[in-house]
Parts: structure tokens; C-alpha cells; sequence
């Protein structure tokens, strides 16, 4: 493995980038130094704790999208192609060949889920929609290759609705209070039922706009991501999870942090960099 690395100004000088708190950014600059020739790596806890960053830190670069999180803890570092460029005599491919067959290459170098007729591939959020494929002819005498179905997941007994969307076709989506303390616990600085309540009316008010029911929990995310970066404003740029870590207490969380970002409709594939 090649053991020099490199970092493209464009990245590194975005006010995405450069908005974030320095312990963030110096994050960033330690994974990309540890990551493999591909830009993977899997110790991103251990080296988290190494350089002394915070979990918030960590959570950052995953909500921001500097990094790409996979099931089992597993990262890749977005930019890395547009970062670093390796001889072929120097360059190791990576041992993590399954997670690296989910992405695709962008025209930029940047990495991002591969996408296979619509449906994203990798991460499954729950609310995946299942491709049926008929072939025939229809009543015009046209091709018919294949249909998208989007079931309604099933709740478990003991969940509790806690709030409810309205989507594009008119039905409800609901969420349940599970949703909602996850995203209490990543949110810190947010209101989670208020907003919710506020997106109700706002896609009440806005039938055009509405979601559909595999868009709308990257609209939830995107929506309360947005009001914690607000909420880190006001607290003068201290770190944007400072409020309510003394309601949601200060100990690791069971769950890995990738694993409580998908649960609570994280998108990998949403790009909030710019890149």
C-alpha cells in the first residue's frame, strides 16, 4: 500500500468543508492518511479515539458526506479519487471488494452508490422498492419490461405512531417513536416532534412538493439536518451536538454510528458536499 497521500483544494477549501469545526477537519485528514489504496478503511473508531476527536466528530463527516458509511463499520473516504492518484506499480486493491462493488465513479473522481434502474443499491433503508420484471405486450402493442412495487413495511406491534406525512399519492407515511428518539439522539439541537409537525403543514401546504414513500426519509434527514446546523449557529459554532448531550447522556451509544444514521433514513448516496 502506497504510503503517501494527497488532498485536492477543492475539497479541502469548500465552505462545506471549512464550515465544519476544526477537530472535524482534522478527522478527516487522519482517516484519509490511514485509508487504504481505494480509500477504505475499517478501524475509523480506533483512530477517532488516536487523535483524540470527538464521537461527534465522526458523526459529522457521515452526515456531511465526506465519508461513506457501509453496515458493519466499514468507511470509504467520498473524494478520494479526486484526492489521490496512485501508479499502478504502487497501488493495492482493496480488501473490501463487496462494499467496493456498491459504488460508482462519477465524471469527478467522486464516489457515490451505484444505482441500478432507479434503485439504489448498498444500504438498505427499509423502504426499498422491489423491481418486478413481466415482459409482454400491452394493449398498444408496446413492451411492458417492468414494474416498480413499493410495499408498506409492516410495523412491529409495540411500535407507536408518533407522527404522520402526507406523500405524493395522498397516503400517510407514518413515524414511529423509535424514529424519533434516534433522531433526538442525532439531532441534539432539534425539536424532533416540532419539526416534524412543521413538515406536516409545510407538505400540507405544498401538495406539489410532496414525497414519495422512498424519498421521504432522506427529506426527513435533510430537513433535521438542516435545523441542527441552525441550531449550531445560534450556540456561537461551539459543536453542533453540544445541546441535549446532558438529556441524551454522554455514554457510547449500544449501536454503532453508522448503524443509527441508517436506521434513521441516512443516505449515503445524498450528496451535501457539492461533489
Amino acid at each position: 500500500m502506497a504510503e503517501r497521500r494527497m488532498f485536492a483544494k477543492v475539497i479541502v477549501d469548500s465552505d462545506a468543508f471549512l464550515d465544519m469545526p476544526l477537530s472535524t477537519q482534522a478527522l478527516y485528514f487522519h482517516l484519509s492518511m490511514r485509508a487504504d489504496d481505494d480509500g477504505f478503511l475499517n478501524n475509523a473508531r480506533k483512530i477517532q479515539r488516536l487523535v483524540g476527536a470527538s464521537d461527534d466528530d465522526l458523526k459529522l463527516l457521515l452526515m456531511k458526506r465526506f465519508v461513506i458509511g457501509f453496515e458493519g463499520g466499514i468507511l470509504v473516504i467520498k473524494h478520494w479519487r479526486m484526492n489521490n492518484y496512485l501508479r499502478k506499480d504502487r497501488y493495492t486493491p482493496t480488501a473490501y471488494q463487496e462494499e467496493y462493488a456498491m459504488l460508482e465513479v462519477k465524471g469527478n473522481g467522486a464516489y457515490t452508490l451505484e444505482k441500478s434502474s432507479g434503485i439504489q443499491s448498498g444500504i438498505p433503508d427499509g423502504n426499498r422498492c422491489v423491481t418486478q420484471v413481466s415482459i409482454g405486450k400491452d394493449s398498444t402493442g408496446k413492451v411492458s419490461i417492468e414494474k416498480a412495487v413499493c410495499p408498506e413495511p409492516e410495523p412491529t406491534p409495540d411500535r407507536r405512531k408518533a407522527a404522520s406525512l402526507t406523500l405524493n399519492d395522498k397516503t400517510e407515511y407514518y413515524i414511529f417513536d423509535d424514529q424519533v428518539k434516534e433522531w433526538t439522539e442525532l439531532f441534539p439541537a432539534v425539536d424532533v416532534m416540532q419539526e416534524l409537525r412543521k413538515m406536516k403543514s409545510w407538505l400540507d401546504s405544498n401538495p406539489s412538493r410532496r414525497k414519495t414513500r422512498r424519498g421521504v426519509l432522506r427529506f426527513v434527514n435533510g430537513w433535521l439536518s438542516k435545523e441542527q446546523d441552525k441550531g449550531w449557529s445560534k450556540q456561537g459554532g461551539g459543536s453542533i451536538y453540544d445541546t441535549g448531550r446532558e438529556a441524551c447522556g454522554n455514554k457510547p451509544a449500544e449501536k454503532g454510528y453508522i448503524q443509527q444514521l441508517i436506521e434513521s433514513g441516512y443516505d449515503p448516496g445524498d450528496n451535501t458536499t457539492g461533489f
